[in-house]
């Protein structure tokens, strides 16, 4: 199904639908405030298998984002974070950024495995927050690709490209405009310091 929803001002009555799918197992393609990402619930484990199949990947070596609609997820989903890396995360999120945090003992139990590290996003787009409000959840994400490209990914940008090219694997795919051709800065808050592992986008603040 391709349900076009407005990305400022979303239809309350499409989020409903879409959340619909997402409870009942489904695997969506949504806009981000980058990349069109591939995402279900949080909580169900089917879901995160067919979309390990749909990319080709095996769970216990994927990297997932949690996508929140704020920070009230992070003491459910990560450790205890100091004060400077709290400061940081207010001072930049909703925002093109993945933030590397260390996992709570709920993230293992998800993944079945030691899994140390999640990914956070919030990102800066009314449809992706209001999926993850109405869910009541955060949803597993995972960025849509086409193939490598030497040292670089193609992305998908065009919604009707991506219904096309997935619209027999997901059980949506959510036209929210173009979507960016450049991915999140992924910042490794994990032990201590932020570290860059990619710039994107987002460009951290000098001071915080």
């Amino acid at each position: 199904m391709l349900l076009k929803i407005h990305p400022e001002n979303p239809e309350m009555r499409k989020i409903v639908k879409a959340v619909q799918i997402l409870q009942k197992g489904g695997v969506i393609i949504y806009p981000t405030d980058t990349l069109y990402g591939l995402g279900c619930d949080i909580h169900n484990t089917r879901a995160l298998e067919r979309i390990c199949r749909i990319k080709g990947i095996k769970m216990r070596k994927s990297n997932f984002s949690f996508i929140c609609n704020d920070l009230s997820h992070l003491s459910e989903y990560t450790a205890p974070i100091d004060n400077s890396t709290f400061r940081l995360l207010k001072k930049v999120l909703p925002g093109p950024f993945t933030f590397i945090l260390k996992a709570s003992s709920t993230v293992a139990k998800l993944f079945r495995n030691n899994k140390k590290t999640v990914g956070i996003r919030i990102p800066n787009t009314q449809i992706a927050q209001m999926l993850v409000k109405e869910l009541g959840r955060p949803i597993l994400s995972t960025t849509l690709n086409t193939k490598e490209m030497g040292e670089f990914l193609e992305y998908y940008t065009d919604p009707e490209d991506i219904y096309d090219a997935y619209k027999h694997q997901v059980d949506l795919v959510i036209d929210g405009g173009y979507g960016n051709q450049n991915p999140s800065t992924v910042v490794d808050c994990s032990k201590g310091e932020p570290i860059i592992l990619r710039q994107g986008i987002g460009i951290l603040p000098i001071e915080v």
